[in-house]
């Protein structure tokens, strides 16, 4: 296997024979998030990733905040995390010539993965029918807001239109006065790790059997999915249970905010009874049960954050709390979490080579292999189109001459 020009040097992450997907071939027909993310993840595990964007303009998201480099406006810091480790190959997918590009890279594929909305790949001639006539084991799978099939199929989708029509959004309005959109990507992050484990259930099967598999992945199915308590309550005739959470608190103390939880393991009310010096209220009748004690939260809360207000600082609560084995901890800023030791002991935010930085960090991908993290195997593509030719002349055996007879009919880009 070739590994993506611009690898970085040695680092403490998994060697490249030591990655459990080396050898595997995946073709990105992906965008934005929800796919990119996905074929991040293979790629971490050793999947060499091609991805296919468009030419000139390449991914929308290289154009996205934060700019990594004076001058240019395709280097986002947004990309660059995402597609770390794949290799860049450009396209005009609305070209015959540009269709049989990607058809041969789909004939060495293992997996080919898309997530334009539902009937795309179809008028570009490169959905599931197409691409298994070329390759009849392929595992194909595609990711969309809605799915393949149904009424919403067809809408446009992004995390914060799911995070709406899941119900998430009007759950999480609790006590104020309209529903907001979230900072959390969590639609998109959660199809791409369901696409993943579908991925590899598929290739398993394959192994087994020499069957491909064609795989409909659902933001919206994923992130109701991701819902603890409201949709097997309300299936069932019960009631949602939205903001505020009972048993979670999140209360100010002393200039700061900090976060603790009394729900979800056992004995956390007995301890948190325990630490307040407040055993009478384990026999006040509205808090004898898990039951009684959710539906009299707001009542419940305020006693817990009197208790916290006895505090001088979050800080000092804070290591009270955890002395007592009670979850919490303090509300974080982005730039707080970043410095944070913990993570750093965890080798969280590998460092990746770029022509114009020399200490771009991305986060890794979130478990480590063999007791080590598990970092992008290089860098994203610095240039749309940056392994066009090593890909066509290596992998399909296309001569210079017609590489660069499609270069100039704008069929394909790949800078020299």
């Amino acid at each position: 296997m070739t590994t993506p020009a611009g690898s970085p040097a040695a680092s403490p992450s998994a060697s490249e024979d030591a990655r459990p997907l080396e050898g595997l071939l995946v073709v990105d027909l992906t965008r934005v998030l929800a796919g990119p993310y996905c074929t991040r993840l293979l790629s971490d595990l050793g999947a060499r990733v091609i991805k296919i964007e468009r030419p000139v303009e390449g991914d929308e998201m290289r154009r996205n905040p934060h700019q990594i480099e004076t001058g240019r406006e395709d280097q986002s810091t947004y990309f660059a995390r995402v597609n770390a480790g794949k290799e860049s190959v450009a396209v005009d997918l609305s070209r015959p010539e540009g269709r049989e590009v990607v058809l041969g890279l789909a004939r060495h594929a293992d997996v080919f993965i898309e997530n334009f909305a539902p009937g795309v790949v179809g008028r570009l001639g490169l959905d599931y029918s197409a691409v298994n006539a070329v390759k009849s084991d392929v595992v194909y799978c595609s990711i969309s807001g809605f799915g393949q099939t149904g009424p919403w199929r067809e809408r446009p989708a992004f995390a914060h239109i799911i995070n709406a029509a899941s119900g998430m959004m009007a759950l999480e309005q609790g006590d104020e006065a309209a529903p907001r959109a979230s900072n959390l990507q969590a639609a998109d992050v959660l199809a791409a790790a369901h696409a993943m484990g579908a991925i590899m259930a598929a290739l398993w099967r394959r192994a087994r059997t020499g069957r491909g598999a064609h795989l409909d992945v659902s933001m919206l199915e994923a992130l109701v999915g991701a819902d603890s308590v409201t949709f097997a309550s309300v299936l069932n005739g019960g009631e949602e249970h939205g903001n505020p959470r009972p048993g979670m608190v999140v209360h100010r103390v002393g200039g700061r905010y900090m976060a603790m939880q009394i729900v979800g393991a056992p004995r956390l009310w007995e301890r948190l009874l325990a630490l307040m010096k407040r055993p009478e209220l384990g026999r006040d009748p509205r808090f004898t049960s898990s039951l009684t004690r959710r539906r009299n939260w707001r009542e419940l809360r305020a006693v817990i954050t009197g208790w916290l207000d006895t505090f001088a600082s979050a800080d000092e609560a804070l290591a009270v709390l955890t002395e007592a084995r009670i979850p919490c901890a303090p509300v974080l800023r982005p730039a707080e979490v970043i410095a944070q030791e913990h993570l750093a002991a965890r080798a969280f935010f590998p460092v990746l080579p770029h022509p114009a930085r020399a200490d771009l960090r991305v986060t890794a991908s979130p478990y480590h292999l063999d007791g080590k993290p598990t970092h992008p195997r290089g860098p994203a593509a610095y240039r749309v189109g940056q392994h066009t030719r090593a890909v066509l002349r290596d992998l399909l055996g296309y001569k210079d001459d017609r590489i660069a007879e499609l270069i100039a009919a704008g069929v394909v880009e790949g800078p020299a």
